[in-house]
């Protein structure tokens, strides 16, 4: 009896927790259409000036919050839908329709936003331009291929020790991460949590703008672009290392434990023997983004082909840009295909 009480509170804890998800999940959204719809669409089709003041935010949040509540007493709403919760045939296709909506005017206000415009892209103008960049392509400046060589060289080895030095902390970090190795203790818990947030944090900051970071730290150079690519790989690696720690068979791990080998004789016998060749790949796969990352952290100072090319550029000296383009392309198919292969053969 007591067990069908406990089961039913549950359900019932549950139950409420969907539907404040979805009651939350509904606010959003409205707000998210009142804005697009008003602010985006309607401004641009009726030409209207719109006011940016504290009291049409707290309208929008105040008409957001009461049509919420309306479309959670009728359970027409996206959220019920999202979450999969109980809706007639007529409920579920009003939320159908609503979600329609939702996706219509994203797509209508992206295409105002971005500014697309199919009359600029085949302007005589802009054909032109183009034409002239593809000219260069096909008509290369071979003058100075020596220090395009010797940039590209350097772009290679950004990367290749970025790659190098995030390994082991990486590797550490991993095991850190992986929820199934941290939930043993309240202190295991913490770690696992911090690591986790930093990680996310730091992969979440693009490596272009921690070239800009490290370039006013340590100075315009590769230095400052194989700093970048190092912490964006650590963070990159360490969830990718995690995620492959979580879904490992847990049978040779419970086989070791229960001789009573010591947590990192699981981890050595147990754990590594099934991740190596994952991680392998993983890494490889890396680096091979890493040799294309530092030709674009270059345009910012990261050192590199990539600070050769922008120079360049600036000076519209589009043969020059011609064959810096063709020689990055070159090595960025030759690491694709190397990357591709090795890790064909890890499988």
């Amino acid at each position: 009896m007591s067990l069908n009480i406990n089961s039913s509170l549950e359900t019932s804890k549950g139950s409420v927790s969907l539907n404040i998800q979805s009651f939350i999940i509904d606010i959003i959204l409205t707000w998210y259409m009142l804005i697009t719809s008003h602010r985006i669409v309607g401004s641009t089709l009726f030409t209207y000036q719109v006011s940016s003041s504290f009291y049409i935010q707290l309208m929008y949040i105040f008409t957001a919050i009461s049509v919420s509540i309306l479309l959670f007493f009728t359970k027409c709403s996206i959220g019920r839908l999202t979450l999969g919760l109980e809706q007639s045939h007529l409920q579920k296709k009003i939320s159908k329709h609503l979600s329609w909506i939702v996706f219509s005017l994203s797509i209508i206000s992206g295409w105002i936003i971005t500014k697309i415009s199919p009359i600029d892209f085949f302007s005589q103008q802009g054909l032109n331009g183009a034409g002239n960049i593809f000219y260069a392509l096909i008509t290369p400046e071979l003058s100075i291929i020596d220090i395009a060589l010797k940039a590209l060289v350097e772009t290679i080895y950004i990367a290749l020790i970025a790659t190098i030095i995030a390994l082991p902390f990486s590797f550490i970090l991993g095991f850190l991460s992986a929820r199934t190795l941290m939930n043993n203790s309240l202190t295991s818990s913490i770690i696992y949590n911090i690591v986790r947030i930093t990680a996310n944090f730091s992969r979440s900051i693009e490596p272009l703008i921690w070239a800009i970071i490290f370039s006013v730290w340590v100075g315009i150079g590769p230095f400052a672009g194989m700093l970048a690519l190092m912490v964006h790989t650590v963070a990159s690696l360490t969830k990718q290392y995690s995620e492959q720690i979580e879904d490992i068979d847990n049978g040779p791990i419970e086989a070791i434990e229960a001789t009573g080998a010591h947590p990192l004789q699981v981890i050595y016998y147990g754990i590594i023997p099934q991740i190596v060749l994952p991680f392998l790949s993983f890494t490889i796969y890396r680096w091979d983004i890493n040799v294309r990352m530092a030709t674009i952290i270059g345009l910012v100072g990261g050192g590199g082909i990539g600070t050769m090319l922008m120079q360049f550029q600036g000076l519209a000296q589009w043969h020059e840009v011609g064959l810096i383009i063709l020689m990055i392309a070159l090595v960025v198919w030759v690491m694709d295909y190397i990357s591709a292969r090795v890790r064909e053969v890890l499988r």
